[in-house]
C-alpha cells in the first residue's frame, strides 16, 4: 500500500457514524479519509485493509486504498467543533480510499441487477469475512461506470472486537447472510466458494495482513497480544481457519436464498 501526505482538508462527509471526509494529498488525489480518531476505532481500519484487499484478491472491485498521513492543522478552520476534534485526534497515520467522483449508491430497485457470478462473488466474500454491513438499507457499494464498487468494510472481522474463543468463532455459519443486498441473485455460490480457496491462499493472506501498519497492532492496540508480530499472526491464523468453515457458510448463503427466491 502507498502511503500519501493530505494536504488539504475538503469537505466532511455525513454519512454513517465513522465521520469520514474528502481530503486532497500531496500526489494530487482526492481521497475518502477514514479517521483513527473516529467512534469505531483502529480495529475499524484495520478491517478496512484486510476485507478491502482479500477482496481485490478475488477480483471484486474496490478504490485503492492508502495509508494517508494527518496534520491535525488541516482542520482548524473547519467550524463544526465536533469535526475540529475529531481531525486532532487523528494526527498521524490514517486510512483513505481513492475518491470515485460521479458514483452513486446501488439501489436493487433500480438496477441493474449484477450477474450471478459477481453477486455470488460478493456473497461469499462477506460471508468469510463476515461483513454485516451489506443490506438493501446500507448496501456499501458504489454503481461507477456501470459497475459495482466495494467500500466501507469497517464492520467485517467483528471477532477482533472480543478475542476469547476467536478461533472457536472462524466456524461461523454467519446467519447475517440472510440480510444480504445481493442475496437474490447468488446463484452461482459453489462456484463462488471454489473462486475463494483457490484465490486465498495462506500466502496471500500473510500478504495482506503484512499491510496493516505495525503501530495498529501489539499491546497497545490490543493487551492480550505481548507483540505486533503475535497480533499479526492471530489475524492470519484466523482467516486461514475461517477458510475451513467454507461450506457451512456458503450452505447458509443457499439455505437463506432458497427462503427468497
Amino acid at each position: 500500500m502507498r502511503t500519501i501526505t493530505a494536504t488539504r482538508y475538503v469537505t466532511p462527509l455525513r454519512e454513517g457514524g465513522s465521520m469520514p471526509a474528502i481530503v486532497e494529498a500531496a500526489d494530487s488525489g482526492l481521497y475518502v479519509l477514514k479517521f483513527r480518531g473516529a467512534g469505531q476505532g483502529i480495529k475499524a481500519l484495520v478491517a478496512e485493509i484486510i476485507s478491502g484487499e482479500l477482496a481485490r484478491v478475488m477480483g471484486l472491485r474496490v478504490p485503492e486504498l492508502v495509508l494517508v498521513e494527518l496534520d491535525p492543522t488541516l482542520g482548524r478552520a473547519e467550524p463544526d467543533g465536533e469535526i475540529r476534534d475529531l481531525i486532532k485526534a487523528s494526527g498521524g497515520l490514517n486510512l483513505g480510499m481513492d475518491y470515485l467522483p460521479g458514483s452513486i449508491t446501488f439501489d436493487p430497485t433500480v438496477g441493474p441487477a449484477p450477474k450471478a457470478e459477481e453477486a455470488s462473488a460478493i456473497v461469499c466474500f462477506d460471508a468469510y469475512v463476515t461483513n454485516v454491513d451489506r443490506t438493501p438499507k446500507n448496501p456499501n457499494m458504489l454503481s461507477w461506470h456501470k459497475a459495482l464498487w466495494l467500500i466501507d468494510h469497517g464492520a467485517s472481522l467483528y471477532f477482533h472486537h472480543a478475542w476469547d474463543d476467536y478461533l472457536e468463532r472462524s466456524q461461523s455459519r454467519f446467519p447475517a447472510v440472510k440480510d444480504h443486498v445481493l442475496l437474490p441473485w447468488a446463484s452461482a455460490l459453489p462456484e463462488a466458494e471454489a473462486a475463494l480457496r483457490q484465490r486465498v491462499t495462506a500466502d496471500v493472506i500473510q500478504h495482506v495482513v503484512g499491510c496493516v501498519p505495525e503501530a495498529w497492532l501489539g499491546p497497545a492496540a490490543e493487551p492480550r497480544f505481548a507483540t505486533a508480530a503475535e497480533h499479526r499472526e492471530a489475524y492470519v491464523t484466523y482467516l486461514l481457519k475461517r477458510l475451513e468453515a467454507a461450506p457451512a457458510f456458503i450452505e447458509e448463503a443457499q439455505r437463506a436464498r432458497a427462503q427468497l427466491v
